[in-house]
């Protein structure tokens, strides 16, 4: 996909996530208060988290789309995955002022009024946010973006959420018309911990994958397989490679790699080679900086490649020439 139609696409629908977050916290925040439902407030407050996450999304994948310059020679990428860190610390927050909240409704006398509304705008928020949540994850996997995937699990937890509270407040208007000799106003506090449980467990796995990049960690193994075969497309003239480095930053991937060729191989023939191995690799792989280093192979059998030796493999590394391809 060109950079700037991607640029327009994770804009478009960053802004349509930013719309139906600020529409779904003044509805919960108004219904909350007016019912004195503290699940729908937490859930407003969760939304409110949203808002700001899909915000933050918004001004990431903008800067994301700036170009390389001379401050940033590799791209703006990591403004996504930095994004999404500070996305998941919001979530911890808001998480905390749930339970808090909720804890104290529980220490002391609580009732939920008007129960019929609550009921109605959890049901909406949960439609609201399946099908934006859905339109984000279509464009983050099309996109390679992990701040809109984030603002998507943002979404799709607030779902769940979402009709956790619904459940319990139907439970407590069902007791009150069936059964009102009991008393399960309990449950909205007891559902609001449910909430914030569920978010600090999106926040933690949100934190892991975001944090991944901004620590430079290898390509995915299914990634990385398909650069070795791109590299081995290349044999005879490829006699073998090693020192094959790879990370990403945002949706930008970057490979590094020490390629091996006949030693009496020409200059300009080399770098023949080394530009159609970028190529096969950018090939496969979108949105790809390949980066190859150019050395003389000595001899087929010296080791230095091991598995990754295109010439023959030597006796000791046969075992993970085999199991690599």
């Amino acid at each position: 996909m060109d950079a700037a139609i991607r640029a327009r696409k994770t804009t478009r629908v960053a802004a349509l996530s930013v719309a139906s977050n600020t529409l779904l916290v003044v509805l919960k925040l108004i219904v909350g208060i007016m019912i004195g439902s503290v699940a729908v407030i937490s859930e407003a407050v969760h939304s409110g988290m949203d808002l700001i996450a899909a915000l933050i999304a918004y001004f990431a994948v903008r800067t994301a789309a700036v170009p390389a310059d001379e401050e940033h020679p590799y791209g703006h990428g990591k403004a996504e995955n930095i994004s999404g860190v500070i996305e998941a610390l919001l979530i911890f927050g808001a998480a905390a002022y749930i339970i808090w909240e909720a804890v104290r409704k529980l220490s002391g006398d609580h009732e939920v009024e008007m129960l019929g509304w609550g009921v109605g705008v959890m049901a909406v928020s949960a439609v609201v946010n399946v099908v934006i949540s859905e339109i984000l994850f279509r464009t983050a996997r099309e996109t390679d973006s992990i701040a809109l995937e984030a603002d998507a699990w943002h979404l799709r937890t607030d779902v769940y959420t979402s009709l956790g509270v619904l459940a319990a407040l139907g439970f407590i208007w069902a007791t009150e018309h069936y059964l009102p000799v009991l008393h399960y106003h309990w449950m909205d506090p007891v559902a609001a911990i449910g909430v914030a449980l569920l978010i600090v467990h999106a926040a933690w796995h949100l934190t892991i994958s975001a944090a991944r990049d901004l620590m430079d960690v290898s390509l995915p193994e299914e990634e990385e397989r398909k650069i070795r075969s791109a590299l081995r497309e290349h044999a005879p003239e490829v006699c073998g490679f090693h020192q094959l480095r790879t990370r990403k930053a945002g949706s930008q991937r970057f490979v590094d790699v020490h390629v091996l060729v006949e030693p009496r191989m020409t200059v300009a023939r080399a770098h023949d080679v080394a530009e159609a191995v970028e190529a096969g690799i950018k090939g496969r792989l979108a949105r790809t900086a390949v980066v190859v280093h150019i050395e003389p192979c000595n001899s087929g059998s010296c080791g230095r490649c091991g598995p990754n030796c295109l010439i023959e493999y030597p006796a000791e590394f046969a075992g993970q020439a085999k199991a690599a391809t």
